[in-house]
Parts: C-alpha cells; sequence; structure tokens
C-alpha cells in the first residue's frame, strides 16, 4: 500500500452498489468497496491525473 488513506471516489454510484474506493499519492490505488481484499490497481500519480482529466472533460 501507498501509506495513504482510503476514501470513496466521487465517481461511484450512489445506490448501484457499484462503488470504488482510491488512495492517492505517489502511486494512486484503485480497489472494489465489496471486495477490498481481493486486489487493486495501481497507477503513477501523473498517469491517474490524466484519468481525470479526461473523465471531467467527458471524453472516455
Amino acid at each position: 500500500m501507498n501509506g495513504s488513506r482510503w476514501h470513496k471516489s466521487s465517481y461511484s454510484g450512489g445506490s448501484t452498489g457499484n462503488c470504488v474506493e482510491v488512495a492517492e499519492g505517489p502511486v494512486t490505488s484503485v480497489r472494489d468497496t465489496r471486495h477490498r481484499e481481493l486486489a487493486r490497481l495501481d497507477f503513477p500519480a501523473p498517469e491517474w491525473s490524466a484519468f481525470l482529466t479526461t473523465l471531467k472533460a467527458d471524453h472516455l
């Protein structure tokens, strides 16, 4: 783990149960809130930032 605290992503679904948690830092980690123990995806901070910028610009 990268030492950062996990928080629920603001992009997670409300009542659908489709939720992810994110821990941001030099490496950003993403995991499923229902299966936290199974796995996580790790992204270097610049790639995570580029992903969010693209998402916010509605290019995905």
